[in-house]
């Protein structure tokens, strides 16, 4: 939708000057700062004077585009003059002129959102600017752009002089704001300057205590994991003669003499425990666990896990259940993995009094599977769950002192899961339970070849990321960036999932997509903003932008710079097509995108 609000004609040194008058007007009335109105003015002065100048007359007309916010100010400037011959040299700014030309131009388009402009010999210039409205501008509807006009319509116009004494008051208040910033810089610099010092010598004095630290951090790492037959020993010789006694191998005990023993199996097998945990630790953090990954299927993992933990649950009242997809088959350590399992099952038992406990695995398309813990328990307040990866760190709750835990389980699956090149996430709701996770990949990235065998039979194998072109998918529905990994799934490209801009912006400092799937809404912020300032980048203007949204506004979108445009939902072949015609493919990839086009 565009709404015109008025058209000005340019025929002399006057109307230029009415031009940039109308233009801070129309400004001001859209709800744009003071800074926004003098660049708007400025910059269509510059392209009014050009017109004037070089053609002699022409117009400036201003309208609203868009109909949802924030909207675009689409500003045009038209003449019919011989237009500009070295166009490209102008807006590089390397044009020399004796008449100044081209300053216009480039000093316009650095304070747009938006600039593009059309020459010919001989049939005129068109330039025309698009600036976004400020997020708290109202909406302008018919409405709204009827009361713009009649508002400019009773304001005066054309007069030379007032506007003079406007652009005066402008300079004066810019130089007084000038003056002040420079009065607050030097004080900022002897600020500085006093500080300086300061800083250095402290710098100093952390390298060293960091270097302190680490050496310390290296000789526990170095001393537990060295200590293991020393530490471990000793308690199994506790726990063996504690079971002899029980077993009444040399008479019998009496009873209080029964009950003192079966305290010092006890503490001896929760002593044990804690230093398996420490152990465990320090080796990886000592760097002296080794991965030694193998072929298995989750639901033989699941079987085992099953027999194994099902006696530890000691009431009717909470059941264990496991849940494991057909023919999903893995290359990693599958001990590491039952132990990160293990973990969140003991601890989901520890802290569920009675419902159920699920245990479920779930092959993701990016090549990795979810094995989850899912229980009706306790839950976990909102604010601790930052801290229960934490080594030694611990929630107090009603159940504490029934139950006895290290605080080191937790931090072990999370070191775990991390050698594994997987990852560890909790969701939790207090009173309701918790879902403990662990993405791990199908095939360990530190193997070289698979052993010999079938293929892994996960429900659709995934596609090397080597292979592929990556696609950055800004969405922050998780059910549509699967829809768009599906949809890109053995094709030549592949998904890199963000949910936010800022997600996107720290991918993309990883590695340059070749192009960007965008929605517009994301978490309730537009995305207008990001979009405008990725086509102003030289360094990333040229990456094709797709935009995929339930907003209805593709005139804007392609006026800021879009390449193409959706409404949700997009379909597969749709997708792939405008990926195929934006996105420059190596040779031997267009002839795979044809095979599959064909097909």
């Amino acid at each position: 939708m565009t709404l015109r609000l008025l058209t000005v004609a340019i025929g002399n040194e006057i109307d230029v000057v009415g031009a940039r008058q109308r233009a801070r007007q129309i400004a001001e009335l859209c709800g744009f700062a003071q800074q926004d109105q003098v660049r708007i003015a400025t910059s269509i002065s510059e392209l009014a004077r050009n017109a004037f100048r070089y053609a002699g007359r022409g117009q400036v007309e201003f309208a609203i585009e868009g109909s949802t916010a924030p909207q675009t100010l689409l500003m045009c400037v038209r003449d019919q003059g011989p237009g500009i011959a070295d166009l490209e040299l102008v807006l590089s700014g390397r044009y020399q002129s004796h008449t100044g030309m081209g300053l216009g131009l480039t000093g316009a388009r650095k304070l747009m959102d938006a600039f593009d402009i059309e020459t010919a010999p001989g049939k005129g210039t068109t330039v025309l600017m698009r600036k976004l409205l400020p997020p708290a501008a109202r909406l302008i509807t018919p409405r709204v752009a009827g009361e713009i006009g009649s508002a400019l319509a009773a304001a005066p116009a054309g007069l030379a002089l007032f506007e003079t004494q406007q652009q005066n008051q402008e300079l004066l208040a810019t130089l007084a704001e000038l003056k002040g910033r420079q009065e607050e810089l030097l004080q900022l610099t002897r600020e500085l300057e006093d500080t300086n010092r300061g800083v250095v010598a402290l710098y100093a004095e952390l390298d060293e205590k960091a270097d302190h630290l680490r050496r310390a951090d290296e000789a526990k790492s170095r001393f537990l994991s060295n200590m293991s037959h020393e530490f471990r020993t000793p308690l199994s010789s506790i726990r063996a003669l504690a079971k002899l006694l029980l077993d009444r191998v040399d008479g019998e005990l009496g009873t209080e003499q029964e009950r003192q023993v079966r305290y010092i199996l006890d503490s001896a097998g929760a002593l044990s425990e804690l230093v398996n945990d420490l152990l465990d630790l320090a080796k990886i953090e000592a760097g002296k666990v080794e991965i030694q990954p193998s072929r298995f299927q989750v639901a033989e993992l699941f079987s085992a896990l099953r027999g194994m933990l099902r006696p530890l649950l000691v009431s009717d009242r909470l059941r264990l259940s496991f849940v494991a997809p057909d023919e999903c088959e893995m290359f990693t350590d599958e001990g590491k993995l039952s132990q990160i399992l293990r973990n969140f099952i003991s601890n989901a038992i520890k802290f569920t009094e009675q419902g159920s406990i699920t245990v479920t695995a779930e092959p993701l398309h990016d090549g990795t599977v979810r094995f989850s813990v899912t229980d009706t328990g306790i839950g976990i307040p909102p604010q601790h769950l930052g801290i229960i990866f934490e080594e030694f760190s611990q929630v107090e709750n009603h159940l504490q002192r029934h139950v006895k835990g290290t605080g080191l389980g937790l931090p072990l699956c999370r070191q775990l899961a991390m050698l594994l090149g997987g990852e560890v996430a909790v969701a939790s709701q207090q009173g309701q339970g918790s879902t403990f996770s662990a993405v791990i990949p199908v095939i360990h990235a530190g193997t070289g070849a698979l052993p010999d065998g079938p293929p892994l039979a996960l429900h659709e194998r995934p596609e090397p990321s080597a292979a592929s072109l990556p696609v950055l998918v800004v969405e922050d529905r998780p059910e549509l960036r699967l829809l768009y990994q599906r949809y890109l799934h053995q094709s030549e490209f592949r998904v890199v999932p963000a949910s936010s801009v800022a997600e996107a912006e720290a991918l993309w400092r990883n590695g340059e997509p070749c192009a960007v799937v965008l929605d517009i809404l994301l978490d309730g912020k537009d995305s207008w903003h990001w979009l405008v300032q990725l086509k102003n980048d030289p360094s990333r203007c040229d990456v094709p932008v797709i935009i995929a949204s339930d907003v209805d506004d593709k005139s804007k979108a392609m006026g800021l710079g879009a390449d193409a445009y959706f409404l949700k939902p997009v379909g597969r072949d749709e997708l792939l097509a405008a990926l195929r015609s934006l996105v420059e493919l190596p040779p031997h990839r267009n002839e795979i995108a044809l095979g599959k086009v064909n097909a």
